[in-house]
């Protein structure tokens, strides 16, 4: 009887407020959660779990030991798919961030990409500008992993300023900009001492911010680190 009353309750709703899918922009039929099938299906996987040595992990070889790193779809500035990080970043939709990221747990995970993870720390966001947008993209991605490998969030690194927009920026300029922008959250960094800790950000382009993020938390005493984004872009191997 409820799962009737909920079925009629959303059909009401997406008939007064129809739901669209992000990337092709069609309405949702009422099972139809974010995104539709159609785009689902072809949602462009990085399959990076299944690649040794993928161009990820080939991007983190400038920092500290990186035990494994993936990504779950790829980014292409301008596609289609592309809107989903705009609607989860930009336009105020964390939900669909936190449902993408345990679609791409429950995807994944049986590859083995996730076995040991013990704790997941976020790229973090500085405080003025996660007050602003309301939420840091990466917590909400963080959350929607932990619901599924049930494993703690852990917000161990902290930004001490804020920074510039790293879109147009070289590799060097990138690097730059961050520099001496994340430090260690001194209450709740030693919560991931002796732990193998994922470290997640909504897109990697370069590596750079995972890169800085990295360098950070590999100071914590007995950390292991892999690294973890929604969406990759088309990295040079």
């Amino acid at each position: 009887m409820r799962k009737r009353i909920k079925y009629l309750w959303e059909s009401a709703v997406d008939l007064l407020l129809p739901r669209t899918c992000p990337v092709c922009r069609q309405s949702l039929d009422t099972d139809e959660r974010y995104l539709c099938r159609r785009c689902l299906a072809t949602l462009p996987r990085t399959h990076f779990e299944d690649i040794p040595f993928n161009p990820f992990e080939q991007a983190m070889m400038a920092g500290p030991r990186i035990e494994r790193a993936v990504s779950y779809f790829y980014y292409d500035r301008g596609g289609a798919y592309a809107s989903i990080l705009h609607d989860i970043k930009y336009r105020g939709m964390p939900a669909l961030g936190r449902w993408m990221a345990a679609r791409a747990a429950t995807d994944m995970a049986p590859g083995g990409c996730f076995d040991g993870i013990e704790a997941i720390v976020p790229v973090p966001m500085h405080r003025h500008k996660e007050i602003d947008r309301g939420y840091n993209q990466s917590r909400v991605i963080a959350e929607g992993l932990a619901d599924v490998l049930r494993c703690d969030v852990v917000d161990a690194l902290v930004a001490t300023r804020g920074h510039a927009t790293q879109t147009r920026k070289s590799v060097q300029e990138r690097l730059d900009n961050m520099r001496d922008l994340f430090a260690l959250d001194t209450a709740r960094s030693p919560l991931v001492a002796g732990r193998h800790v994922l470290l997640v950000d909504d897109v990697v382009t370069t590596g750079a911010t995972l890169l800085a993020c990295a360098r950070v938390l590999s100071t914590v005493p007995g950390v292991t680190i892999s690294a973890f984004t929604l969406a990759s872009a088309r990295l040079q191997s």
